[in-house]
């Protein structure tokens, strides 16, 4: 590997990890030589997480977290500096999303459940995660987890999830603005396409919806989460330290079309 791309000695915080690509991004920033602290609501589930980050011969703690309480953002953020003595890469990946027809079968009592966990969570973690990086004077790497969605129409009705996922670029680009230059701390967007995961599977396991999620992109096939390992260390690495306020489409081509 490029050394550029190596995390060794930093310590990075993952959302949403007790599953899916939040999982897999814990091993990723591991075996790269990071230690990480991951979240997520479901406290069992992260022992897979922690496995997996040991597995790498890193340190790994776990806090129950959900995103929607700015408490216990703040929590996830402190135990990384009082664990592990820092907090150098956020992973903004817990996330939630449904189908839903915006004239008929949407709920603004639903919608306003998801933009709490996909973007105000993502907000929230920042801040918290922000304050760290500022006080420790090293700068940092924010990456959060946003969507094709965010850019592109899909063949699902997806409003608010595409709504929430286009609000995490635009507060990416802003928090960039913020502390990019002030604090050295870089902010960007990965926007994957149609990918396997938890939020996924139930669609993929259909093969009429999963021959119509392919054919939204280019390549004409689904992701696989391994396409997803490059651009994340990217991002969060110091490959990565002359980009800040983009967003990264992982997509196949979906959000060029």
């Amino acid at each position: 590997m490029n050394p550029s791309f190596r995390l060794d000695g930093r310590v990075a915080v993952v959302t949403g990890a007790s599953s899916g690509l939040g999982l897999r991004f814990a091993g990723v920033l591991a075996a790269a030589g990071a230690d990480v602290v991951v979240g997520a609501r479901r406290a069992a589930a992260l022992t897979a997480a922690q496995d997996a980050v040991r597995a790498a011969g890193r340190r790994c703690v776990a806090v129950p977290t959900d995103v929607t309480d700015d408490g216990d953002c703040a929590r996830l953020a402190d135990a990384a500096v009082r664990e592990l003595g820092r907090l150098d890469v956020l992973v903004n990946n817990a996330g939630t999303g449904y189908a839903a027809r915006a004239e008929s079968d949407d709920d603004p009592a639903r919608a306003a459940e998801l933009f709490a966990v996909n973007l105000f969570g993502a907000y929230r973690m920042a801040v918290h995660a922000g304050r760290a990086m500022i006080a420790a004077g090293r700068g940092g790497s924010i990456v959060n987890i946003g969507s094709a969605l965010g850019s592109a129409t899909g063949p699902l009705p997806e409003a608010a999830y595409s709504a929430s996922k286009a609000g995490v670029a635009g507060l990416t680009r802003d928090l960039a603005a913020q502390w990019s230059s002030r604090h050295g701390i870089r902010v960007n967007t990965l926007a994957p396409g149609w990918f396997a995961s938890e939020l996924t599977g139930q669609l993929l396991a259909s093969d009429d919806h999963a021959r119509r999620l392919a054919e939204c992109a280019s390549l004409g096939r689904i992701g696989r989460p391994e396409e997803l390992d490059g651009p994340l260390l990217l991002l969060a690495s110091d490959a990565g330290s002359y980009i800040t306020g983009t967003t990264l489409a992982v997509d196949g081509g979906w959000s060029a079309r």
